[in-house]
This record gives structure tokens, C-alpha cells and sequence, in this order.
């Protein structure tokens, strides 16, 4: 069962470390160490399976597979506390309720120092100290060196490490869910939060442990019952941590699947109106194969997943390259353009908002109309209402709605709309 959770930790590590190649590549200091840890932490937990402990033992040195696994540890709670710090360094300097943002940013600052002494003091103990011998098949390693009193010293040192910078992580985090907004978010903090607890307890219990059989044996149940013990607080404090840091990625891949909907939704009156006034968006739609069957398609989606950081920043665009266009059509489109629009919509039986999306969509049609033969200069701008003030809360879920009146609109009526308002 061991090996199983083993390898599940792995795959789970490493899947999170391809996941976030491409922020790493492009992203911060948080998001380059985040990456770090899990791309580290993920060669550690493979030197604990078989596979791991043959590649590496092939290279001659007894027994080396656990010393780097260690070495590995340390290096990936270096990174991790790096990650905290750069998530958390704004707020160190905010008032008292930042004091664990500042705790963590302070002792960040020797975290390497401090990772490099560690992992240099524990391959000289390794090396010198302990004894050398071959390694029995399926035997702990403070087993093997139970009564040599360099065990006392390598493993306090590796747990002393990283059981602080696990519980300071833990501290940081707890305290981090509890002033959480989202659900997604503090959840995953808590369940990482309640990892970090199992994982400093982890630490805690396995140093002592180490200091005491150094100096005195124990029973083989004592031993046994050791391992166990604490390998089920080991597997608690990784799967913790991985599947709760997954709960806030969900939330923003749920984000992102959403802003790619309304992107599409958007994308017909966006594309419109690009091709009204060209100059006025900052790419022009695709039109690769015009004529072509599939063409409408293909160039829909190189609209859709092209060129913007992320389909957020490509909403945004689009929102706003809409808004411009139409003020520019404002400026030469007949001043009762929209009067007459609304007064369709209402002969049509609609009332309330549905009037007021169905005369936009039949205003931006008709204005694109006019924009062929401008009925007169640019001037003051035509009665056009303000969709409202708040992007997400009121612009976007409008345009949305005047977008699904602007795909039924009859190009035929908006041309009639259009010589009634110039009459």
C-alpha cells in the first residue's frame, strides 16, 4: 500500500510540475519557486520507490539513493519557503496583523545559507561518519544505523530543517485561511495548512526518535510501530499539501474555462465590429483561407486562444476594442439612430432590458450600415446608453446579452431602422 501512495505522491508532484512549466516560464518569483518545489520534491518522493533507489544505487556509492533523497528535501523546503515569502513579501510591511508575512520574509533571507550548511554537514556525516557498509534489501536506514552517534547529528539536523520550514509554512497558511474570500481558496489553504501540521509533526517525532536509538536500542515492535506511525503522518502531509494547492489552480481553471465561453459568445459581435474599423483593434480577426470550408471555424479559434497572455486579458481586449468601435460609429451615426431602434424592439412586443438589448444590437447593425456612407461627419456622438460601470458585474454579461440579440438580428430591418432614422 505504501509503494502505491508512493508513486500516487509522485505522479501527483510531477503532474504539477509539468502543469506550471509555462508560468514558470513566463511568471514571477512565486510562480518560478512554486514550480521548484514540486519539480524537486518529486525527484525526492521517486528515491523512495524502487525504481528511484536502482538508478541511483547503480552509480556504485552504498546507499546513496537516501542520502540525496535528503539532499532533495532540503533543497525543495529552501524553495518552497522561498515561494511563501515571494507570495507574502506585500504584506510584510502592513501592520501587525502581517507578522507572520514578516517572520516568514526574515527568515527566508537565510534559508540558503542555511540549506547549503545543512546538506554539506549531513554528505560529510554520510561519508565519514556513518558506516559504509552494503545495504540489506528492504531495511530502514535508521535501522542500519541504529547505535552510531552520527545518526544523532545528520538526522536532527535534516528534520530540524525541514520540519521548520514546513511549520512556518503551516503557520503561514493557517492564518492566510482564515482572511480567505474565496471557498476554493480557503479551503485548499487549510487543507495545506493541516498538512504542514502533520508534516512538522512528522519532523518532530522522527528527530527524537533518531537522538534516541543512537545511543540506546529499541524493541523491533517499537521500531515497527515507529515507521508505521509516522510514514502515515509523512503520506497525510504530502497528499494535504498537493490536493489542497490543486483546490485555488481549480478555481483559476475554472475561471479561465468560463472567460473562454464568453469569449466565444463574444467573439461574432467583436469580430464585426474589428472588421467595421480595423484601425481602432489591436489585432485584426484572422481571415486565413477565406472562401474555404472550415475556414470560419479555424479562425475563430486562432481568435480565441492566440496572442493574449490569457483569455482574461484577451475578454478585457475585447470589451474594450467593442466599446471603442461603437464610439467612433456614435460620431457618425443619425442622432435618433437609437430612438428608433428601441421603438422596433418595443413594436416587437419587447420590454424592459430585452428592449434595451435588442435596440443596441439593431443600433451597432445599423451604425455598421451607415459606417459605408456616413451619413454626416464626425461629430457629437449619438445617444448610445453606458452598459455600466463595474466591468464584470454589469459591461460584460450585457455585451453578452446584446450579443445573442445581434446574431438574430435581420440585416434587412436594420437597414430600414437605418432610413428611418436618417428621414
Amino acid at each position: 500500500m505504501s509503494d502505491v501512495l508512493t508513486y500516487a505522491i509522485v505522479l501527483l508532484l510531477l503532474v504539477q510540475a509539468l502543469w506550471r512549466i509555462p508560468s514558470a516560464l513566463r511568471g514571477r518569483t512565486s510562480e518560478r519557486s512554486l514550480w521548484g518545489a514540486f519539480a524537486v520534491l518529486a525527484c525526492a518522493w521517486l528515491l523512495r520507490t524502487d525504481l528511484g533507489r536502482h538508478l541511483v544505487d547503480g552509480l556504485g556509492v552504498d546507499d546513496l539513493s537516501t542520502l540525496l533523497k535528503h539532499c532533495f528535501v532540503v533543497a525543495g523546503m529552501c524553495v518552497l519557503l522561498r515561494y511563501v515569502a515571494a507570495v507574502y513579501r506585500g504584506a510584510a510591511g502592513e501592520g501587525s496583523s502581517s507578522r507572520r508575512a514578516r517572520v516568514t520574509v526574515a527568515v527566508q533571507r537565510h534559508a540558503v545559507t542555511g540549506a547549503v550548511v545543512v546538506i554539506a554537514v549531513m554528505a560529510a556525516v554520510f561519508l565519514l561518519v556513518l558506516d559504509r557498509g552494503p545495504v540489506p534489501e528492504g531495511s530502514q536506514f535508521m535501522a542500519r544505523h541504529a547505535g552510531e552517534a552520527g545518526l544523532a547529528v545528520y538526522m536532527p539536523l535534516f528534520y530540524g530543517y525541514s520540519g521548520a520550514v514546513i511549520g512556518l509554512c503551516g503557520y503561514q497558511w493557517a492564518g492566510a485561511a482564515r482572511g480567505a474570500a474565496r471557498r476554493t481558496l480557503r479551503t485548499g489553504l487549510a487543507v495545506m495548512a493541516f498538512g504542514m501540521a502533520a508534516g512538522a509533526l512528522y519532523a518532530a517525532v522522527r528527530a527524537a526518535y533518531a537522538v534516541v536509538v543512537a545511543f540506546h536500542p529499541v524493541p523491533a515492535a517499537v521500531a515497527d510501530l515507529q515507521e508505521t506511525a509516522t510514514d502515515v503522518l509523512l503520506y497525510t502531509s504530502f497528499l494535504c499539501w498537493t490536493l489542497g494547492v490543486i483546490a485555488p489552480a481549480s478555481q483559476a481553471a475554472v475561471n479561465r474555462v468560463r472567460a473562454y465561453r464568453m469569449l466565444a459568445e463574444l467573439h461574432p459581435l467583436w469580430r464585426d465590429l474589428a472588421l467595421t474599423a480595423p484601425d481602432l483593434v489591436r489585432r485584426a480577426p484572422s481571415r486565413l483561407l477565406p472562401g474555404r470550408p472550415l475556414a470560419d471555424r479555424l479562425n475563430t479559434l486562432r481568435d480565441l486562444f492566440a496572442h493574449d497572455a490569457s483569455p482574461q486579458v484577451r475578454l478585457g481586449r475585447y470589451v474594450t476594442e467593442i466599446r471603442d468601435v461603437i464610439h467612433a460609429m456614435r460620431r457618425r451615426a443619425p442622432d435618433d439612430l437609437y430612438q428608433v431602434s428601441l421603438e422596433l424592439a418595443e413594436s416587437e412586443g419587447r420590454e424592459g432590458r430585452d428592449a434595451e438589448a435588442v435596440a443596441q444590437a439593431y443600433w451597432i447593425l445599423s451604425a455598421r450600415l451607415n459606417m459605408r456612407d456616413p451619413v454626416r461627419e464626425p461629430g457629437v456622438p449619438a445617444e448610445f446608453p453606458a452598459a455600466g460601470e463595474d466591468f464584470f458585474a454589469d459591461e460584460v454579461p450585457w455585451l453578452l446579452r446584446v450579443g445573442e440579440a445581434y446574431a438574430e438580428a435581420d440585416p434587412a430591418v436594420a437597414e430600414e431602422v437605418l432610413e428611418d432614422s436618417i428621414a
